[in-house]
C-alpha cells in the first residue's frame, strides 16, 4: 500500500491559467496524476494526465525515465486530437508481438458519456502520431467507460475498467481478449458497499496476483461530493486456470472498513494507484495525491 511519507514528487500540477471566455471548473486546483507505467529494459516509461480549472483533463503525457524518478516528457496529446472535452487516465502497454499501445479515456462534448481510444506504434515515441480508434464505446444512452487497467496473462488480454450509468456509480467491470482490441464485458467485479467509505463508487486501479489470489488496489468514495478526492482500498480475487492454461479473474471482495491509504493534505485524495515490479527487485508505486492548496500532484515510491 502506498504511504505518502514515504514517497516523493515526480511530477508537480500544471500551471496553467483558466481561459476568459469559460467559467473554471468546481475542480479546486490543478492536476498531475492518474498514472500508467512500465519498465521496459530499464528505461521507466510514465504515462499520466494533466487537468487544470476551465481546462479539465487537457492533455496525455508520456515521460521516460533512467531511475524511475526524473522524467523527461517524449509527447503530449491533446483532447482537441481526439475531439474530447476532457482526457482521463491512459493506459501503456506493450504487447507479446513488441507493439506499444495506448488506451486513451475520452469525454464526448455535450454529456457524460466516455469511451476508450487505442494508439498503436511499433516504438513509444511513434504514438504520438499513430492514428486512433475506438475500442471501448461505451453507450451514449446509459453507460460510460474509462481509466482501463490492462494485463496479458495466460495468453490473453485481461480489462478492468471503470463503468456507470451516467445517473449511478461508477463499478469496475472485467473483460478478456485475444487481441487487446476486442472487448465482450464479462460482468462487474467490484463495486461499491452500502453504508460504507465506498459506498458511491469502486474504480479498480492496479490487479497484481500469484498463482489461486489476485489483489487489486482500487479507489472509492463515499458521495458524489467526494468525486476527484477518492481513497485508495484493496480487494481480494480467485485466481482460475482452465485446463487450456487460460486465466480468469473472478470478483472482488473489499477489504477492510476503511481506506487503506490517503494524502494528509486536502480532503485526503490518493487515488489511480499503478504498481510497476522492478528489475532488481520490489515494486515501485506511481498515484496521485491531493497536495496543498487544492492541487494534485504525481508521487512515486519503492516498496519492497
Amino acid at each position: 500500500m502506498p504511504r505518502y511519507e514515504r514517497g516523493q514528487t515526480v511530477i508537480e500540477p500544471p500551471d496553467l491559467e483558466p481561459p476568459t471566455s469559460e467559467a473554471p471548473d468546481d475542480a479546486p486546483g490543478p492536476w498531475a496524476g492518474a498514472p500508467s507505467a512500465l519498465v521496459v529494459d530499464g528505461t521507466t516509461w510514465l504515462a499520466y494526465r494533466l487537468a487544470a480549472p476551465g481546462h479539465r483533463g487537457y492533455a496525455n503525457v508520456l515521460a521516460r525515465s533512467d531511475d524511475g524518478l526524473s522524467f523527461e516528457t517524449v509527447f503530449e496529446l491533446r483532447k482537441e486530437r481526439f475531439d474530447a472535452m476532457s482526457l482521463e487516465r491512459p493506459a501503456l502497454v506493450v504487447t507479446p508481438e513488441g507493439l506499444w499501445r495506448l488506451y486513451v479515456s475520452c469525454a464526448t462534448p455535450g454529456t457524460k458519456h466516455w469511451r476508450v481510444d487505442v494508439l498503436e506504434a511499433a516504438t513509444p515515441g511513434g504514438l504520438a502520431d499513430a492514428p486512433s480508434h475506438t475500442v471501448l464505446p461505451g453507450d451514449v444512452d446509459g453507460l460510460a467507460v474509462k481509466d482501463p487497467v490492462l494485463l496479458h496473462a495466460g495468453d490473453r488480454w485481461h480489462l478492468w475498467a471503470s463503468c456507470h450509468p451516467l445517473d449511478d456509480r461508477m463499478t469496475t467491470r472485467y473483460a478478456t481478449s485475444p487481441d487487446g482490441i476486442t472487448w465482450p464485458w464479462e460482468g462487474t467485479v467490484l463495486h461499491g458497499r452500502e453504508g460504507a467509505w465506498d459506498a458511491r463508487g469502486a474504480r479498480v486501479t492496479a490487479v497484481v496476483f500469484d498463482d489461486f489470489k489476485a489483489t487489486a488496489l482500487y479507489d472509492g468514495r463515499a458521495t458524489a461530493e467526494e468525486n476527484w478526492e477518492e481513497r485508495t482500498g484493496a480487494a481480494v480475487s480467485r485466481v482460475d486456470r482452465g485446463v487450456d492454461g487460460i486465466l480468469k479473474f473472478g470478483e472482488f471482495t473489499a477489504q477492510g472498513t476503511a481506506p487503506a491509504a490517503a494524502s494528509p493534505h486536502g480532503s485526503g485524495g490518493l487515488r489511480y494507484v499503478a504498481v510497476v515490479e522492478q528489475p532488481r527487485g520490489g515494486h515501485r508505486l506511481y498515484y496521485e495525491a491531493a497536495s496543498v492548496g487544492g492541487s494534485h500532484e504525481l508521487r512515486t515510491e519503492h516498496v519492497t
